[in-house]
């Protein structure tokens, strides 16, 4: 083989061997990713090295920090949402590139048949170009690109704060079912006792058949409702389980909380809620820079129907065998002008600017409907509160109402039907009192997310948003 021949080849295969390291993925030479916030649930060592979280030890009960720190770490949505930021800042990358020059080179090798003679063939070549001018496209491209990664970074906050208070529900949602468990359990041995006392009055006939029954219907219905209170402690827990990554039949194990009265005084401005919510709230945020990348694009399509102005520099070496070598290069400069393209730029940037449109009203529509949020979880607080408040004296009136009923029965002097109802209300009293306590907890924590507050010192006990 001729040497020119193996001098093409040997370039074509440095050329091949350098490209793949310039495509390399892993490279960040616009440090687009510095832009990101760090993954859900992942603790930053450095500036850039951050170090994954550990799932929590198997067969060791979590408290309720365990329990979110779970979720965020291993529920699929969060790593979805910093996904989605990767892509954008890599998308942030693609706009800042359209900045610099393409290189492009070419090298090729042959054998030409020419009257009735077979010649050797090479050709090398190598182009630069590079936009000057483009009207702003490159410029508000960059900008949409910008934006947009801002908005993927609230949706991850946004993203982030639901998923902690879908964890914080849960961890609340199986604690007062295994509360409410609890109650009926008890409700169910009162009125087991009450049956076996109306049922010994019976056989020694001081107390009518109608005294028995109405006992036993009572203890019959307090088994269904036991039951019916352990199906939901198993809901509870599987849907636990989902919000932190694991499959339902996983059961989880967690803490019981301390439970204490919500604050005498923390009532707020609700205007001022408002305020700090439209300030604060990610997905908010998220809307307002889809407004700006939206704006942008329109500026994106605009710039397509208009002018650009390139550079281009282009060499070649071309060797035929028996044929003078021939060597050429150029540099110049284009101006490309899109005289018509069939009203297509119009209908664009009609299609952009009501696209931007549709994104200003979602954005109005969504500040409104962040004040109805914070309007709706703030009258729950309050009515959590109240609630919490007249369950303490709910519960001790019902238990001496009880307490007097059972001993009047005992003694003879009562009816089964006053000790059957002051049961009743016993019950019912204390499944208002556990509701009424995790209530308070998920409400004030509700009321944090709606504002765009929630963080970890929101799951100190009694503290208010």
């Amino acid at each position: 083989m001729p040497d020119r021949i193996l001098k093409t080849f040997t370039l074509a295969a440095l050329l091949v061997a350098v490209l793949p390291a310039l495509a390399d993925a892993s490279i960040d030479p616009f440090d687009t990713e510095s832009s990101l916030q760090p993954p859900p649930g992942f603790t930053q060592n450095g500036e850039s090295d951050f170090q994954p979280c550990r799932p929590p030890p198997a067969g060791v009960p979590l408290a309720l920090p365990a329990v979110v720190d779970a979720a965020l770490c291993a529920n699929p949505l969060t790593r979805e949402v910093w996904a989605n930021a990767r892509v954008q800042a890599a998308q942030v990358g693609v706009a800042k590139s359209a900045y610099l020059p393409l290189i492009n080179a070419n090298a090729s090798s042959g054998r030409v048949r020419s009257n009735g003679s077979n010649l050797d063939q090479r050709e090398l070549g190598a182009s630069v170009s590079l936009l000057l001018f483009d009207f702003g496209g490159r410029a508000a491209a960059l900008e949409s690109a910008q934006a947009l990664l801002t908005a993927a970074n609230a949706t991850q906050d946004a993203t982030i704060q639901s998923v902690f208070l879908a964890a914080v529900q849960n961890y609340y949602l199986v604690l007062a079912t295994q509360a409410a468990l609890d109650a009926a359990k008890q409700s169910e041995k009162a009125f087991l006792e009450s049956f076996k006392a109306a049922d010994a009055r019976y056989k020694a006939g001081v107390a009518t058949p109608a005294d028995k029954l109405q006992a036993q219907t009572a203890w019959s219905q307090a088994v269904l409702n036991r039951i019916k209170a352990e199906g939901d402690v198993n809901n509870a827990q599987g849907a636990l389980a989902n919000v932190i990554g694991r499959d339902a039949n996983r059961t989880v194990m967690i803490e019981v909380a301390n439970q204490t009265n919500p604050p005498d005084h923390f009532e707020k401005n609700v205007d001022s809620l408002v305020e700090q919510a439209r300030q604060r709230r990610p997905d908010l945020k998220a809307a307002e820079a889809q407004v700006r990348a939206a704006a942008a694009n329109v500026d994106v399509v605009k710039a397509t129907g208009r002018p650009t102005l390139s550079l281009g520099i282009n060499t070649s070496d071309q060797h035929t065998e028996g044929l003078p070598e021939a060597k050429t290069s150029s540099i110049g400069v284009t101006l490309n002008i899109p005289l018509f393209s069939g009203f297509n730029t119009n209908y664009k940037i009609r299609a952009a600017q009501a696209q931007a449109e549709i994104q200003a009203a979602q954005t109005e529509q969504l500040r409104l409907q962040v004040a109805l949020d914070v309007w709706n979880t703030y009258q729950s607080l309050i009515t959590a509160t109240q609630t919490v408040r007249s369950t303490v004296d709910l519960l001790s009136s019902a238990e001496q109402s009880e307490r007097v009923a059972s001993g009047r029965y005992k003694t003879g002097v009562g009816s089964i039907l006053d000790v059957l109802n002051a049961q009743s209300a016993l019950a019912s009293a204390r499944q208002q009192r556990v509701q009424s306590l995790y209530s308070w907890n998920v409400a004030r924590t509700a009321l944090a997310r709606s504002m765009g507050t929630l963080e970890r010192n929101t799951l100190q006990e009694g503290s208010a948003p």
